[in-house]
């Protein structure tokens, strides 16, 4: 079995800026308005307090024995690979993943970015996860789990530098069709790169400046996963307690609808 990650220094895709990108106050935009300020201070705020009480340190990328579950998610990895060979069938049909999020035109607005939702925050997806039964067993194992889905990146997709919104919740992705050569298909975090393997983790803060590229004649799948990062008493039952309100949030409501939208149409009569 090949290591979890390659791990390459910054040296084999064009940089970003020459500033140190491991560090969440680095914004490709920063506000120009005054609230817009106000809401970045405040952000800037939160996300120090939630590192100062985080069980597992504050890294970029977590090695994955941190997390005991992920060795297991791993070892099914083939019966999750299975059933993405089943959904890989109807690929074309999947919605992009800006037609169920809007919010992620700012990095794609193209075709080549496909997401086949098994969960998510605020979201009802019976139909798909009715499907991938051993894939949602696996996911059952992640505490804490909030969205997953099957991640897939069509031949040349590049995804430019973005971060996430909020560092109380941790990224997971298990590696599940990776195109050769593997080096051509990778992810910039901070500053180093990583190319995936099939059936071997990657976990890491998305809130730090991150790129991908897949530089192949390849589809690239991953299990994308979601989940509240592990923090000290009270304040984690605090985090989910914030994490849970986001299901008030408009633009998750608006993502839930249109992806109980596209399972009906394209499950009827199924």
């Amino acid at each position: 079995m090949e290591e979890a990650l390659e791990h390459k220094p910054a040296v084999e895709a064009p940089a970003v800026s020459a500033a140190d990108l491991c560090s969440r106050k680095h914004t490709l935009n920063p506000p120009k308005t005054f609230s817009g300020r106000s809401l970045l201070a405040f952000q800037n705020v939160l996300e120090a307090s939630v590192a100062r009480v985080s069980v597992n340190g504050d890294p970029c990328v977590y090695d994955t024995a941190t997390f005991p579950w992920a060795a297991e998610v791993e070892s099914g990895w083939q019966k999750i690979r299975a059933e993405l060979d089943q959904v890989m069938k109807f690929r074309d049909q999947i919605p992009s993943f800006h037609e169920i999020l809007k919010e992620v035109t700012t990095i794609t607005t193209d075709n080549q970015w496909k997401t086949f939702f098994l969960a998510g925050i605020g979201m009802n997806c019976e139909e798909n996860a009715r499907r991938c039964p051993e894939t949602m067993r696996l996911l059952g194992k992640i505490p804490g789990m909030k969205t997953a889905f099957f991640s897939i990146l069509s031949p040349r997709k590049h995804i430019p530098a973005h971060r996430g919104a909020y560092n109380g919740i941790l990224r997971f992705h298990l590696g599940l069709l990776v195109p050769e050569p593997r080096e051509k298909c990778r992810i910039r975090i901070g500053n180093d790169f990583y190319s995936w393997s099939e059936g071997r983790s990657l976990i890491f803060d998305d809130t730090f400046n991150h790129e991908v590229w897949n530089d192949t004649d390849g589809y690239r799948v991953v299990l994308f996963v979601d989940f509240a990062r592990p923090l000290k008493f009270p304040f984690h039952q605090m985090n989910e307690a914030l994490l849970n309100v986001g299901t008030l949030a408009p633009f998750l409501r608006e993502a839930g609808e249109k992806q109980k939208k596209w399972e009906k149409k394209f499950y009827q009569g199924k």
